[in-house]
């Protein structure tokens, strides 16, 4: 007898006899994950949450690709969604728009998002930018257009001294360089497509972003900070240490999950730091001491009971 059949013929017989046992309510839940498209940081980033939760956890989370964040926050903040992974921009745009719903969990990690060019190209700074064709716009990802402002402002340009390629969101960003519609790609380090453009293209070079320009940044764009990287396997173009332009990655619920779930994906994701870090290398920085910041977007309740029981307290920002 085919294996499959004698499985199915010995529940039958256990539901005959009044032996079988359901699934227990926690197990039998699917709970969504929404986060940017494949070849995304996050995107990378929630499936090793999702694969931890599952393994570790016992918690079927399944991985839910979206066209971008004004997508994700919505979702998350209906219900329709149970996790969600965004910047904390949108997060915090989404509360002020109405979605009242939204509770962040915890920072994952920062973003190190800077402005890329070929290796070959002449351009080393920000400034080099003016009169070249820029990526903007981001209509699914509204506040990667406010960050790209921000950088650009940092060298004194505006978007009349380039030439703005209109995308949607960071992958059209990267694709549209590759096919040389773009003389430049935005997009996060840790990211796989940032490996496949460097492959493409044959090499790529991390622009340079003044420290004396991030006031000008920070009045386009205040959750910005940067944060130092050097050369190595996950910051691709860097050919030197240097600052980049950076902001936080959360975790995103909404209200009426119940607290034991948000304390149990805090905890599953702590005991099990070394596989999140297998899949996601930029989840080194991840621990629930520096991911309780002060932000505008209020923490679930199961998350604060956490965060209380270890004696943490929310940090400032950058």
């Amino acid at each position: 007898m085919p294996a499959i059949l004698r499985v199915a013929t010995a529940a039958a017989v256990a539901i005959g006899l009044g032996l079988w046992v359901s699934p227990s309510p926690v197990s039998a839940q699917t709970y969504g994950f929404a986060t940017l498209p494949p070849g995304t940081l996050n995107h990378t980033t929630a499936t090793a949450i999702s694969k931890v939760l599952k393994e570790k956890g016992g918690m079927n989370v399944l991985v839910q690709p979206t066209a971008g964040d004004n997508v994700i926050i919505p979702m998350v903040s209906r219900g329709e969604a149970e996790i969600g992974i965004s910047n904390i921009m949108e997060a915090q745009d989404g509360m002020e728009r109405g979605q009242k719903d939204l509770r962040i969990i915890v920072a994952a990690h920062a973003l190190r998002t800077p402005f890329f060019v070929r290796k070959d190209s002449t351009m080393r700074t920000i400034a080099d930018l003016k009169g070249k064709r820029v990526t903007l716009g981001y209509s699914a990802m509204r506040n990667i257009d406010v960050a790209s402002r921000a950088m650009l402002a940092s060298a004194g340009l505006t978007e009349a001294d380039i030439k703005p390629v209109l995308v949607p969101n960071v992958v059209r960003s990267a694709d549209d360089f590759i096919s040389g519609a773009a003389d430049m790609f935005y997009f996060a380090f840790g990211a796989p497509k940032v490996r496949e453009v460097d492959a493409t293209v044959g090499g790529i070079r991390v622009l340079d972003m003044d420290e004396k320009g991030m006031p000008a940044a920070r009045k386009i764009m205040p959750w910005g900070y940067l944060t130092q990287v050097g050369p190595g396997p996950i910051f691709i173009g860097v050919e030197k240490p240097m600052k980049v332009y950076s902001f936080d990655n959360v975790l995103l619920t909404h209200a009426k999950v119940p607290d034991d779930i948000i304390y149990k994906i805090l905890d599953t994701l702590e005991k099990n730091k070394s596989e999140l870090v297998a899949v996601q290398p930029v989840l080194r920085e991840f621990s629930a001491e520096a991911g309780y910041k002060q932000y505008g977007v209020p923490y679930h309740p199961g998350a604060l009971k956490y965060f209380k029981e270890r004696n943490l307290t929310a940090k400032a920002l950058e």
